[in-house]
């Protein structure tokens, strides 16, 4: 037996669309919710700034989770692995003789 799926009409106003730039975000939370908040940093600047605060459930924030790891997923499989920055990479640096621990 299949289930129907249910259609949602989703109205996304055009301030909203434009979007919000974010290269900086922090998560907090509580026993009944989590606060993602996005902001950007710039170089030169000593603080961030929060533009974009989301409240949403434990359960939703696992959903996100979820999403955002097939997201990911999907898009290494077409385009490459994302790399990033400052990330170690598992290399011997010097020399070593047979033996010697790190």
């Amino acid at each position: 037996m299949q289930k129907e799926r249910k259609k949602i009409n989703v109205k996304l106003e055009e301030e909203v669309g434009e979007g919000v730039y974010s290269n900086f975000f922090m998560i907090t939370n509580s026993p009944s919710e989590f606060v993602i908040d996005f902001g950007r940093i710039l170089p030169g600047l000593p603080s961030a700034k929060i533009y974009s605060r989301v409240l949403t459930t434990p359960q939703h924030a696992k959903q996100l989770l979820r999403t955002l790891e097939n997201n990911i997923k999907n898009f290494e499989a077409q385009y490459g692995e994302i790399k990033l920055p400052g990330k170690i990479e598992d290399k011997n640096i010097g020399f070593k003789s047979n033996g010697q621990k790190s």
